[in-house]
């Protein structure tokens, strides 16, 4: 294990065949990383933390018809069903065609902030995945090439140099590939959620007022 961290970090000297390679998907991989990580303060810490607090006193609010107090609840509020709850009440008395548009335009505004950009971090994935692929063909066009070029005495290291820049590029790919895949399912899956909540207690909402 010692000598794949220390070779890895080695492939990374401009000195080293392929090192452009390993340079831009440690790159992209900390622009992925840099996502995942906003997304994650995004959809766990402001659009989730509180939500059963809030959910409670909105509810006994709107239960004791105090309407007033809940709108002023939901416009303190950070959270996206926030937003979306707040505009229901504030029309309740227009009748149900205003009160399910302006549903749909609170709706049609958080939801798309709160699974914006987990598509970029797919994508980031995919991009490391593909450089890793072309680190590995640059570095066997360097091995085919010492067995077609290369004197016999300078052969076996152009072939090790050539392999160790098509194992190397994979590895870093798939590292940081593979992590990106994963956290980018469990926001998605979390966003998913927090997006069927909005959906789900709007339209409790609404029908109460209906």
């Amino acid at each position: 294990m010692d000598i794949v961290f220390t070779n890895t970090v080695k492939s990374f000297n401009p000195s080293e065949a392929g090192w452009q390679f390993m340079w831009v998907i440690l790159l992209v991989g900390l622009a992925g990383f840099g996502v995942a990580v906003e997304r994650f303060l995004y959809i766990f810490m402001r659009s989730s933390r509180g939500r059963d607090v809030f959910l409670r006193n909105f509810g006994t609010l709107v239960a004791a018809k105090k309407y007033e107090e809940a709108v002023a609840l939901c416009k303190a509020s950070n959270l996206p069903i926030a937003s979306v709850l707040g505009s229901i009440v504030e029309v309740r008395d227009k009748g149900k065609d205003a009160i399910v548009a302006a549903s749909d335009a609170a709706f049609l505004t958080e939801a798309p902030r709160v699974n914006r950009y987990l598509s970029i971090v797919a994508l980031i994935a995919s991009i490391a995945t593909l450089m890793g692929l072309a680190g590995t063909i640059f570095g066997l066009i360097i091995t085919f090439d010492a067995v077609a070029n290369k004197p016999a005495a300078e052969r076996p290291q152009a072939l090790a140099n050539g392999i160790a820049v098509a194992m190397g590029t994979t590895l870093l790919g798939l590292f940081v590939a593979i992590p990106l895949l994963i956290i980018q399912g469990f926001l998605s899956m979390f966003s998913e959620r927090v997006i069927q909540e909005m959906e789900e207690k709007g339209l409790k909402v609404i029908n109460s007022f209906a």
